[in-house]
C-alpha cells in the first residue's frame, strides 16, 4: 500500500512528494540567506578591524615623527636669554637616561650658553623612522641651526644628524636616548 497526500494549491494537486520538495527548497534558501549573512557580517568585521589597524598605525607613525621633530627642534634651539625655559622644553620631552643626563648638566650649561651668549635657532629639515612599535621607536631627524654667540656675532650654521630613540610613556612619545650620527 503506497500511499500519498496530496493537496491543493492554486487549482493544482500537489503530491506529498512536489509538497516536500518545494518545503524543502524554502529551507535551503532561508538556510542559504541566513548564511550569506554570518558572513557578510563577519567579512565586513574583518574589514573593519583591518582598517581601524591600518589607520592605527599611520597615526602611531605621525605622533613618533611629531614628538621626534619637537624633540630635535628644543635640543637645537636654545637661547642664553631664556635658557632655564629652553631647557625646560627640553626636559618635557624627554625621559629616562636622556632626561637625567641633560638635568644633570643644566646648571653648567646655563653657565656656558650665559657666558658666550649663546643663541641657536633650529630648524628641522627631515625625519624618518628607522624602527618603532606600539612602545619604542628610533627616528633619524636632520636639523639645521643659526647659531650666535660671542665668537660668532655673524652667526654660523650649523647640520646636525640626531638618531632619537623614542619611548611610549602614557600615550605621550618622549626622547630616551639622542647621539650625534654621520
Amino acid at each position: 500500500m503506497n500511499r500519498t497526500m496530496s493537496v491543493a494549491v492554486s487549482g493544482k494537486t500537489l503530491s506529498s512528494r512536489a509538497w516536500s520538495s518545494r518545503a524543502w527548497s524554502g529551507r535551503a534558501w532561508s538556510v542559504g540567506l541566513a548564511v550569506a549573512t554570518v558572513l557578510t557580517t563577519a567579512l565586513t568585521i574583518w574589514l573593519s578591524l583591518g582598517l581601524y589597524d591600518q589607520h592605527d598605525r599611520a597615526q602611531r607613525r605621525q605622533d613618533i615623527l611629531a614628538a621626534a621633530r619637537q624633540s630635535a627642534l628644543n635640543f637645537t634651539s636654545l637661547d642664553y636669554r631664556h635658557y632655564d625655559r629652553d631647557s625646560a622644553n627640553v626636559l618635557q620631552g624627554a625621559t629616562g637616561g636622556f632626561k637625567k643626563q641633560f638635568a644633570a648638566q643644566t646648571e653648567q650649561l646655563t653657565k656656558l650658553v650665559a657666558a658666550n651668549e649663546s643663541v641657536s635657532e633650529g630648524q628641522v629639515l627631515d625625519a624618518g623612522i628607522v624602527r618603532s612599535d606600539e612602545y619604542s621607536a628610533r627616528v633619524l631627524v636632520v636639523a639645521d641651526s643659526k647659531v650666535t654667540n660671542t665668537a660668532a656675532p655673524k652667526g654660523e650654521s650649523r647640520t646636525y644628524r640626531l638618531q632619537l630613540d623614542l619611548v611610549n610613556r602614557n600615550g605621550r612619545w618622549l626622547t630616551s636616548d639622542v647621539e650625534f650620527v654621520g
